[in-house]
């Protein structure tokens, strides 16, 4: 019986057919990041405060500034507080001016938002306040859509096939992507988001699968990444897109809108032969590879082809299988330790990119652009380091900047320069320790500056260690449970 490897070899282990497939898997890929990271740029801060318009029935003619200085307490800081307001009486504006308001209460009737800020997320459904939690909690179910896509589409592609998965994945992210940008209410928004979620994750388990199922063991690892550099430059793409369009219904529509322009899959993705094989669909097999075969310009020999045959009680995969045997159970509890580690420092980072101080457009673009030399660079990594050290290496330092970002010290003001010796509240001479002796310290331009630059470091030694996850499973798991 001839080994599906010695087909491979005889067609091409990476030829035409095979870089046509890595393009039509690339592009998918482009438009994922969008759903990862977009929402991010939905939600930007803005100033708000409470909606106290009721002043206005009593005193129809105060300004603006007159009925904030009424109608809304000030913090510690001097400013209006954004979400609390005193509370309406039933008084007229004489009363009010003569014996002003201190009851307050939380923000009753809505909030108010500049009005020249385009709509987003934030304003469009007032996620600020006690209501600001619900965009992590968004954040959290599209998370849980990627659980759920991995087990159900993951199962999915060993039983029907790695094709229709994939084109169901598409027809879900495309239609669930652009239905998002049409949503009436915060609530559908996370049910659509769990939907993408789960699409997303359905592309990206099926990616590897073709990626790797369809050329020769030397070339996996570099048809893998090549696919996953599409990930780096859309997420660069991201930076541009939310910078250009700032209203987020029109956002989201440019986000997810071109998915459908990749409906001619149906007619040109082909099926994985090595998994037509474990399901003994051989016909099927022998015609996709002919089909590679005549576009690499290579000539299969009829009795190779003959020699292929199904494989002996061959029986589908299951999730239990991951742990019936010893050797497997060992292999899928430590890849689950790295897949946590690789995705809670991965996405921890990327969703945080409001976080760093600095502009969060610039910040975008690097952490896309730093991608890309991350993803490459695990080509020639792997093959000269093997997949254990690289994935321990990166972890490990991915891993240490995490714990150093933790360690920086906030920013403190600047003081006003005085002589040595003097206090500031007198001129007499006073011993004034320091507050932090023998602690270094950052000014507030500095910190922002350090804390990218160390995410950017961190997002490039998360990105390593994702990818080697992806070759690394790939190789580690056989082919009906992979």
């Amino acid at each position: 019986m001839a080994e599906f490897g010695d087909l491979l070899k005889a067609l091409g282990e990476f030829g035409l057919y095979q870089k046509l497939l890595i393009l039509l898997l690339f592009l998918p890929l482009l438009l994922n990041p969008f759903q990862m990271v977009g929402q991010v740029f939905m939600v930007v801060e803005v100033p708000h405060h409470c909606d106290t318009s009721w002043i206005l029935a009593v005193g129809p003619n105060l300004t603006e500034e007159e009925q904030l200085n009424l109608t809304l307490p000030r913090g510690p800081d001097g400013h209006f507080e954004q979400c609390s307001m005193f509370s309406p009486v039933d008084w007229d504006l004489d009363s009010i001016l003569a014996y002003g308001l201190n009851h307050t209460e939380k923000c009753s009737s809505g909030w108010v938002y500049p009005s020249e800020q385009p709509p987003s997320l934030l304003t469009e459904f007032d996620l600020v306040c006690d209501r600001a939690v619900l965009n992590d909690v968004s954040q959290s179910i599209y998370m849980a859509g990627l659980l759920i896509g991995a087990t159900v589409f993951g199962m999915l592609s060993d039983r029907i096939g790695r094709r229709p998965v994939f084109l169901i994945c598409i027809l879900l992210q495309a239609v669930f992507g652009l239905g998002t940008a049409f949503v009436p209410h915060f609530y559908v928004f996370m049910a659509f988001r769990c939907v993408v979620g789960a699409a997303v994750s359905g592309i990206m388990i099926v990616v590897v699968s073709l990626a790797t199922e369809w050329v020769g063991v030397s070339h996996r690892t570099k048809a893998l990444l090549i696919t996953h550099m599409a990930y780096a430059i859309g997420q660069m793409s991201v930076a541009g897109l939310s910078y250009g369009i700032r209203h987020w219904r029109l956002l989201e529509i440019a986000g997810s809108a071109p998915m459908f322009a990749l409906f001619f899959y149906i007619w040109v993705l082909p099926e994985s032969p090595r998994w037509l094989v474990t399901k003994g669909r051989i016909e099927e097999a022998k015609k996709v590879l002919q089909k590679a075969a005549a576009t690499n310009k290579r000539s299969l020999p009829p009795e190779l082809l003959e020699q292929l045959k199904p494989e002996k009680e061959v029986k589908s995969g299951s999730f239990l299988d991951l742990f019936r045997t010893k050797d497997l159970l060992k292999v899928t509890l430590i890849m689950a330790c790295v897949w946590f580690a690789d995705s809670i420092v991965y996405y921890g980072l990327s969703l945080s990119v409001t976080d760093f101080g600095l502009d969060i457009y610039l910040t975008q673009l690097a952490f896309g652009t730093v991608e890309l030399p991350a993803r490459i660079s695990c080509i020639f990594l792997l093959e000269w380091f093997g997949r254990k050290k690289v994935q321990g290496i990166l972890l490990l330092l991915a891993g240490t900047i995490c714990l150093i970002l933790t360690g920086i010290p906030e920013g403190e003001p600047s003081q006003p320069v005085r002589r040595a010796g003097q206090c500031p509240a007198h001129p007499y001479p006073c011993s004034e320790p320091s507050s932090h002796p023998g602690r270094p310290t950052l000014t507030p331009t500095e910190q922002p500056v350090v804390i990218t630059v160390l995410a950017v470091i961190g997002k490039f030694t998360a990105t390593g260690a994702f990818s080697t996850s992806y070759v690394y499973a790939a190789e580690l798991f056989p082919t009906i449970l992979r």
